[in-house]
């Protein structure tokens, strides 16, 4: 079961001066919430900068440790698979071989379009269709009763700005 989220109730704002000193306070809180993920990212930076020498010691015994295991594995493949299988069992843990499914690779995209067109394959070129939602915004009366359309408008926004003064620095 999901725990709800606790959120801080609205405080709705009785006058001018309150409005203003609420503002002030979202800038206030606003600034200490950057301050704090900033100092987060900081520790994180240096936690990671401290142990990237044991990171990336690990990283390169487990791609010698793989590879050696994989060697031996393709070396003893025919033995492993005895059954026709492509996975074998080694107790403490299983190898295994998987064939990738094919895929397709792409330079140059306009010269192999080009180079389809030219030779007859269009059944390799894809058209995409789509609704040119521009030209409805340009035109909402044309599109007035057709189902499924709808044009959005009037909607406001609101937003709360606090001021802040950059002074140059870091």
């Amino acid at each position: 079961m999901a725990k709800a989220k606790k959120t801080a109730a609205p405080h709705a704002c009785q006058s001018r001066e309150e409005t203003m000193d609420a503002i002030k306070t979202l800038g206030d809180t606003q600034r200490e919430l950057a301050r704090l993920e900033t100092s987060i990212n900081d520790e994180i930076a240096a936690i990671t900068q401290r142990e990237k020498g044991r990171v990336d010691a690990l990283k390169e015994r487990i791609d010698a440790l793989t590879t050696g295991i994989h060697w031996w594995c393709e070396a003893n493949r025919l033995a492993l698979c005895a059954g026709g299988g492509k996975t074998a069992n080694l107790i403490t843990g299983e190898v295994s071989w998987r064939q990738r499914p094919p895929s397709v690779s792409l330079r140059a995209v306009d010269k192999v379009l080009e180079t389809l067109k030219r030779l007859g394959l269009d059944r390799f070129i894809r058209t995409k269709e789509e609704v040119n939602k521009e030209a409805i915004l340009a035109d909402p009366r044309s599109v007035a009763g057709v189902a499924g359309v709808t044009v959005v408008q009037g909607i406001e926004d609101f937003a709360v700005t606090p001021f802040e003064i950059d002074i140059g620095g870091a």
